[in-house]
Order: structure tokens, then C-alpha cells, then sequence
């Protein structure tokens, strides 16, 4: 080779192909950075709900536990349970009645299980509360009963609409979700009874209808504040009240003025609420307003409070005990790391009457008894608005919390022990923006999700 040739100039490249490399260089990055964050979003979050199913066969969703990954069955839908999904995609009833509403109003959700007696003394009450044709009232039902269905579709003096848990015990009376054949029941001895169960603390076997008050519960938040098209998007306030509240007439009102009052009251109040947290006071009638724990009757918070009640959610599911109130009570709202108070007026405007919990049913040998008379003292007060801008907050500092319940240890709950959930989870679905405790009854709010996306 020759001296000249050796010395020839190396030809560089062009300007595409180094255009061209980077372009590759660049894309393969991005689609790493892509991958790997997807990756991360399905670790911390779960994958997206499923809505496609086979009738024939039991439903399967992989979905990520808290420690690891495992796969959840879904039990088939019986008829009803299809039916009542149906019907939860219903408009609410009246509309011709209540065409509009006013942008300040307050969503009523009251959540009901199989009381007849209370649930009609319930409606009555609502039926004198002033202004309660400018609200939705929207009726929660723990499975379905025929005569509570009934006294619903027979409201006419507001917007209402009805839903129903489709995954309730009570829908699935021989199988899961519900009581099946093999389970064992009470005290029994599972070696003894040839039985499959495994049994708390206390030496109980699940039962479902109590399990059912807890789960209710969940779903019913989950599906009111991110599941149903009339109130996903509410900024505003929603007042929960239950089948044994008696609403005094003052109450909407009272509940107003309460909520344009805590932002300069009680600024660092997480809600507002109808009445003591002592279910027996009528209120201590002092000309002050009153700060102190979150009670159980009446009680209204708005869509921060639930974002941080629902980041809370393996607190609450984890959380051995099947009241939803003493749950919140002893580990959720400690978890927030200060005092949760609501506030209040110093007389009720809202009044518990039921003799019988919801854990006795009718159906049982040694069921409570009770023909939901009441004799509740409306005075000339409980008719009017009664709270007062110009008033103090006084402050319940120390008040004496709950220590019922225990977490449960290596996933062994009472609640959902040897059924195919056994370990509650959460998950997140990017394109409807919200999640959900995993546990049977959120199966229900996925057929909501899955049709209420427009």
C-alpha cells in the first residue's frame, strides 16, 4: 500500500445516519423510561379492572396482594346479581319533579340493610326536613329486599335514587360471598364438624351477614364518590345517615350553615356533623358550637376528606372488626397523625331510635324484636335553624377512643379467611382516576366503573 493511500482522509459519516442514530439512541431510551414506569404503576397499583367475562366461568383478575402476587376468583353472578347492576345504572327517579338542583347542594346517602319499620320512620322524617326537594338523596341497599325496595320507589319529595350492593351475602344465600355448604358457623370445631374454617380471636367462625356491615359500608363510599356518574364529580359536601337516624326538620339547614361556618370555626375540622358523638345526648343546648370527635349520626365531609379516609384504605381493610365506625375510630383517623375533629351545634338535629343492630336479622331463632315505633320530642327549635354565626367553638379535648378490634396477623381474617380472598388489596385505574379496597363487595363497583366511564 502506498504511502498517499494510507494517508487518505477517513470518510465521516453523514449527517442522516448521525441524525438517524440518535433518533434510535432516543427511542430506545424513551421506551425503556416507558416500560419501566409501567412496570412500577403495575407493581404499586395492581393492573386495570377487567370488565369482559365468561357466564360459564368463574371470573379471574390477577391482581398484586401487599406482598406478593396471586390470582383472585370471582364468583358467578346469579340472576339477581346481574339484575341489580342493571338497576344501579338507572337515572334517579323524579327528575320531572326536581328538574334542577342548586350548585351548593348537599348529597344525602342513607344506607340500608333489611329494617322495614325503621326505614319507614326514616322517610317520614326526611319527608318534613325544609328544603329537601333541593337535594338528591341517594339510598344504599346491602343486598335486596323486596318491602325496602318498595318504600323507596314510593318517595316523592325529592330526587332519589336507588343502589344495590351486587356481590352482598345476602343476594348469594348458598354460596360465596355468602354461606356456603362446607363453612363452618359459630363455635363449631372444624376437626370435629368436618368443616372448613379458621376462627378469630375468639373462637368465631365468619359470618357473613355480620362481614357484610363493614363491606357495605366500603363499597358504598367507593361507589358514591368515584363510581356513580350523578355524584363522581361532586366538590361538595355528602351527609351519610343510616335506617335508624330520625332527621329533624331543621337538619338540611342546620347542615348548610354548619359547612359554610368550618372554614372560619374550625378550619382544621375534617367534617360536620348532625349530632353528639354520644348516640344517647340530644346535645348540651349552650350557645356555642362544639368541637369533638367524629360521631356516627349525620355526619358530611367532602371529597379531600374521602381521598385521605381512602389512602387509609389497608389501614381500614386490614383492621379486624367488622363496625366500619370503630375501625375509623381506632386505626384509621389515628393514622392521620392529628386530633379528627367535626363540628357541630349544641342541640341534634338528627336522633338514633333502633333497639335492634343490624346483626339481628329477623331471620334468626333469636332475632330482636322491634315494630319501629318511635316517639321522638320535636320541639319548636328542632323545626328552625338554630345555629348561630356569631358563636365560639367550644373544644371535647381527650375524649376516650376504641380499642376493639386487632390487625390481622399473616392475612388470617376473620372477614374473609378460607374464602378465595383472603388478603385485601388496593388498586388503581388510570382512565377512571380513583381505586378501590379489594375485597368481594368491590367486585359490585367494578360493573359500576365499568359502564359509568362517559
Amino acid at each position: 500500500m502506498s504511502v498517499s493511500a494510507a494517508m487518505a482522509p477517513i470518510k465521516k459519516p453523514s449527517v442522516k445516519v448521525g441524525k438517524f442514530v440518535r433518533f434510535i439512541l432516543i427511542s430506545v431510551i424513551l421506551i425503556s423510561v416507558l416500560l419501566w414506569s409501567v412496570s412500577l404503576i403495575r407493581t404499586n397499583f395492581g393492573t386495570n379492572y377487567a370488565t369482559g367475562s365468561d357466564e360459564n366461568v368463574y371470573k379471574q383478575l390477577p391482581l398484586a396482594t401487599f406482598h406478593r402476587r396471586r390470582n383472585i376468583e370471582f364468583p358467578k353472578q346469579n340472576e339477581l346479581s346481574k339484575s341489580l347492576e342493571e338497576r344501579n345504572r338507572l337515572p334517579p327517579r323524579n327528575l320531572d319533579l326536581y328538574p334542577y338542583l342548586p350548585k351548593d347542594h348537599v348529597v344525602i346517602v342513607l344506607y340500608v340493610h333489611n329494617r322495614p319499620q325503621y326505614l319507614k320512620v326514616v322517610v317520614e322524617s326526611l319527608s318534613h326536613v325544609e328544603r329537601i326537594k333541593e337535594t338528591l338523596l341517594i339510598v344504599s341497599h346491602d343486598g335486596y329486599f323486596e318491602e325496602m325496595n318498595k318504600i323507596v320507589e314510593g318517595i316523592k319529595f325529592c330526587r332519589v335514587k336507588q343502589i344495590y350492593a351486587p356481590y352482598s351475602p345476602h343476594i348469594f344465600p348458598d354460596r360465596f360471598p355468602g354461606v356456603s355448604p362446607l363453612d363452618c358457623k359459630d363455635k363449631d370445631d372444624a376437626s370435629e364438624k368436618k368443616c372448613a374454617g379458621n376462627p378469630d380471636q375468639y373462637g368465631n367462625h365468619r359470618s357473613p351477614k355480620i362481614v357484610s356491615l363493614k363491606h357495605h359500608w366500603w363499597w358504598m363510599m367507593n361507589t358514591v364518590w368515584d363510581g356513580l356518574k350523578e355524584t363522581k364529580n361532586h366538590l361538595g359536601y355528602i351527609l351519610f345517615i343510616e335506617e335508624d337516624h330520625f332527621i329533624l326538620p331543621n337538619a338540611y339547614r342546620n347542615l348548610q350553615s354548619l359547612i359554610k361556618l368550618k372554614p372560619e370555626k374550625c378550619s382544621s375540622c375534617y367534617a360536620v356533623n348532625l349530632a353528639p358523638w354520644d348516640v344517647k345526648s340530644r346535645g348540651e343546648g349552650i350557645s356555642s358550637l362544639v368541637a369533638e370527635r367524629m360521631g356516627n349520626i349525620g355526619y358530611s365531609f367532602n371529597r379531600t376528606v374521602w381521598k385521605r379516609i381512602h389512602n387509609k384504605a389497608e389501614e381500614f381493610c386490614l383492621f379486624d372488626e367488622y363496625n366500619w365506625d370503630i375501625t375509623m375510630w381506632s386505626e384509621v383517623y389515628p393514622s392521620f397523625g392529628s386530633p379528627v375533629y367535626t363540628l357541630r351545634g349544641p342541640r341534634s338535629s338528627a336522633v338514633h331510635f333502633g333497639k335492634c343492630g343490624l346483626h339481628q336479622g329477623q331471620g334468626d331463632i333469636d332475632a330482636c324484636i322491634d315494630d319501629g315505633s318511635v316517639n321522638i320530642d320535636v320541639q319548636n327549635d328542632d323545626r328552625v335553624m338554630n345555629i348561630n354565626s356569631q358563636w365560639d367553638v367550644f373544644f371535647y379535648d381527650h375524649q376516650a377512643g376504641y380499642k376493639a378490634g386487632f390487625k390481622v396477623e399473616a392475612l388470617k381474617s376473620r372477614l374473609d379467611h378460607f374464602l378465595s380472598i383472603n388478603v385485601w388489596r388496593f388498586s388503581f385505574d388510570r382512565t377512571l382516576g380513583t381505586g378501590a379496597c379489594f375485597n368481594y363487595v368491590v367486585w359490585g363497583l367494578l360493573q359500576i366503573y365499568s359502564v359509568d366511564q362517559s
